[in-house]
């Protein structure tokens, strides 16, 4: 602690320009502050600062210890918030984005139960279909869908989703169920821009094998691209949690499942920040409880 404590006085020496203002701001006598740089100038074998009556500056030793002092204080600080922030209840706003689906299906619920857990908290949930800059727009925390690019966001999986082919039973009885990929290309196709900017539909193969669809309905609302494929009209490709309980229920059958793609990663990002809120753990500790206990109503499938 005594060399901590004149790291401490040493770093405020130098970011206060004099013995006397590091003095005052350190609640210290300034024989106190000269006694603790000696102490340290002997612990060390150099001098850190070039000292006259007049001036102070730092000696080449003293510029690169300061820039070490620097991380050391920093890491003891962070360290005491870090415990300082889990002994703190989280209490007051949270903002958290999710694609609109997603959120309404699956993640809405899971923000409910967690409100309940934590009474002190509000959360302004945004369903949004786009992706948007968490710090241009005060955003705490983002769900994302699909492998996501570099980026300065820290990233923790939380699920992982698939692509799915489906159809109402009527059509497939009707125009026959493919057996491969390949056999969609003479099929009619219900695309959803919002999954599939183009025609093409990706399987899984050696390498990835892509079919060009004949879309007898492009859209990019989702409910007009589900209604379609209730109403007989063709195959869609959609993310799995957003037809699991239409194929649960026998309206839509899943085809090609054999020839399915490698799952997605479902992922809650955040800007890169070395100490986490109170409220933000604690939503990252709630997600990976959920996701650890398969009988619960959990916000991936």
């Amino acid at each position: 602690m005594d060399k901590l404590r004149s790291m401490e006085v040493f770093a405020r020496v130098v970011e206060r320009g004099s013995l006397t203002a590091a003095a005052d701001a350190l609640d210290m006598s300034p024989p106190a502050v000269v006694r603790a740089l000696a102490a340290l100038e002997r612990s060390v074998g150099a001098r850190l600062l070039h000292r006259t009556t007049r001036r102070q500056s730092l000696s080449d030793e003293g510029r690169e210890y300061y820039e070490r002092c620097k991380r050391v204080l920093a890491e003891v600080e962070e360290a005491d918030a870090v415990l300082s922030a889990r002994r703190t209840s989280p209490r007051g706003r949270l903002r958290v984005t999710a694609p609109v689906m997603y959120g309404r299906l699956h993640l809405a619920r899971r923000i409910n139960a967690f409100l309940s857990r934590y009474p002190g908290v509000e959360v302004e949930l945004l369903l949004l279909d786009r992706v948007i800059d968490l710090v241009e727009e005060g955003v705490d925390a983002a769900i994302r869908i699909g492998q996501l690019p570099d980026s300065t966001l820290v990233a923790k999986r939380i699920g992982e989703t698939r692509r799915v082919v489906c159809a109402a039973p009527a059509y497939l009885k009707r125009a026959g169920t493919p057996k491969a990929p390949a056999d969609l290309a003479s099929m009619h196709a219900i695309v959803f821009s919002g999954l599939s900017p183009g025609n093409e539909w990706v399987f899984a193969g050696k390498s990835p094998l892509r079919v060009t669809v004949k879309p007898r309905l492009r859209t990019n609302q989702f409910d007009a691209a589900i209604d379609a494929c209730l109403a007989g009209l063709g195959c869609g490709q959609f993310l799995c949690y957003q037809v699991d309980a239409l194929v649960a229920a026998g309206r839509l059958k899943r085809v090609l499942t054999a020839h399915e793609p490698s799952p997605l990663p479902i992922s809650v990002v955040y800007p890169n920040a070395r100490l986490l809120s109170a409220n933000l753990r604690a939503l990252l500790e709630f997600f990976e409880k959920s996701r650890s206990r398969p009988d619960d109503d959990r916000i991936t499938r």
